[in-house]
């Protein structure tokens, strides 16, 4: 069968200002790089379409011409809740064009909503819930649809929903992910500026899954098992990103990296005593990391550590991220950076319960942490997470999937007046952290390791000043009391 997977361009910015997302991180599609492996193991023909990509149109007319000249029989649309109207909009045109060619989506989206999607939207044929991997292989094969666990799909003009698909025990035997099957791989593909040294860089996933059950994050498709690749097979990936494409510097996208420490003393011992000429940032949770653990890291190649922090004030954390003390996090943050690494700490505002007060008191905790960089996300309630749910009656909610990106606020808390108002708090606070004398004189005397960063900057400048100005309050507005 002839497959063509596509990764849908999506909202990925701010309503009525340049898109520039593109210029500052693009990433591969990884889910949809390891099914086309995959499924070119099975013996297909599969090709990968990113619209995000270096090589892409923005116009949806031309993307669609992209496909349809591949002559699939497939295609797939992997959907975050942004992305999912555009890939509609594009599968919509696909079937005016070529009837015949069958049409399935997958993505956290999907499998956060379900069946309701084959109701409201005629023109998707079926639906890959959870792990895609299996489910999309047997259709392909031709396996008739009601054997096959995890996809949803229509008989008769009735959806139907057939059981769950069981998860891969073993990630180890999965391919590689197809990086080459993207146009433009590596050098078209960059990561979030100033967050490496070497160059070309990529991204990577080593596990599936998280057990822990934080409000908003939508965990509709690993669920909470965790399943990870061994360190011998993350270190022959590494390997091969390397060997194959020149890689020499990689982020690592898991959400518990430092989870099962043994395999990542493993990996740290192989790296470090089988130099592969690369670096790497990961993420840890408060909790998993130790002394020794990131020290080893540091030898191993680690660049930069993220840990989700979320908020400053106690109360909210205690119900968004239970488990998660802020001395815990000061303490985390002082041994990361003594052990040489430098520290990223990742946070959200308009949580559900937020206050201007609670956004004032995360904004001093973060100034007082010293970290290396930082990140703030604008709190996003998606379909599957825990805080959906309650969500109701907590706050004003403008459930528009296009806005849903975690870089709008679509959920306004009842103790904050507007949306206004948090966009206010937001600039500000992005403004004081990047502003601090103390933040700068570090990153000045690094200025001179990130020159790939500094030419990308200058090679995009409008772009870059663009974006600089989306954080800039508009003028005459009225502060928060």
């Amino acid at each position: 069968m002839r497959i063509v997977l596509v990764h849908p361009a999506g909202s990925n910015w701010m309503p009525g200002k340049k898109d520039v997302s593109a210029t500052a991180n693009r990433m591969a599609p990884l889910g949809l790089l390891s099914m086309a492996a995959y499924l070119e193991r099975e013996g297909h023909t599969v090709f990968v379409h990113d619209c995000l990509g270096p090589k892409a149109s923005p116009k949806p007319d031309v993307n669609v011409d992209a496909i349809l000249k591949q002559q699939p029989d497939l295609v797939g649309f992997s959907a975050t809740t942004s992305g999912f109207p555009d890939a509609y909009a594009m599968a919509c045109r696909i079937k005016k064009q070529a009837p015949g060619v069958e049409i399935i989506f997958g993505g956290v989206h999907i499998s956060a909503l379900g069946a309701r999607l084959l109701e409201d939207f005629a023109q998707i044929d079926y639906l890959c819930m959870n792990e895609g991997e299996q489910t999309l292989a047997k259709l392909a094969n031709g396996t008739n649809p009601g054997q096959i666990p995890g996809l949803i799909w229509r008989e008769n003009n009735r959806v139907v929903e057939n059981p769950g698909q069981a998860f891969l025990p073993d990630l180890d035997t999965l391919p590689f992910p197809a990086y080459e099957k993207l146009a433009g791989f590596p050098k078209g593909y960059n990561l979030p500026l100033f967050s490496y040294i070497k160059a070309p860089g990529a991204t990577m996933v080593t596990s599936r899954g998280c057990p822990y059950q934080c409000s908003y994050c939508d965990r509709s498709v690993f669920k909470s098992q965790f399943r990870y690749n061994s360190a011998e097979y993350i270190y022959e990936h590494m390997r091969y990103m390397r060997t194959r494409f020149g890689i020499r510097h990689l982020n690592i996208y898991d959400d518990l990296f430092t989870l099962r420490r043994g395999r990542i003393a493993r990996l740290c011992d192989l790296l470090a005593s089988r130099p592969l000429g690369m670096q790497f940032n990961c993420a840890v949770r408060v909790g998993h990391t130790d002394d020794e653990l990131l020290e080893m890291l540091k030898a191993a190649g680690c660049l930069m550590v993220s840990l989700g922090i979320e908020t400053g004030d106690p109360d909210l954390l205690e119900v968004h991220k239970p488990g998660v003390y802020l001395d815990a996090v000061k303490e985390t943050v002082r041994r990361i950076q003594a052990a040489g690494l430098r520290a990223k700490g990742l946070f959200m505002m308009g949580l559900p319960g937020e206050s201007v007060e609670s956004i004032r008191k995360t904004s001093d905790f973060v100034m007082s942490l010293g970290l290396d960089d930082m990140n703030m996300a604008k709190f996003t309630p998606f379909h599957g997470a825990p805080v959906w749910k309650t969500i109701s009656g907590q706050g004003a909610m403008e459930e528009d999937w296009r806005k849903m990106n975690c870089l709008n606020f679509v959920f306004v808390p009842s103790e904050i007046g507007s949306r206004q108002v948090l966009d206010r708090l937001y600039n500000e606070h992005v403004k004081r952290f990047y502003s601090d004398p103390c933040w700068r004189k570090k990153f000045t005397r690094r200025l001179w390791q990130h020159r790939h960063s500094m030419w990308r900057m200058a090679r995009h400048l409008p772009d870059m000043l663009s974006a600089m100005r989306s954080f800039e309050n508009p003028p005459g507005e009225k502060k928060p009391a």
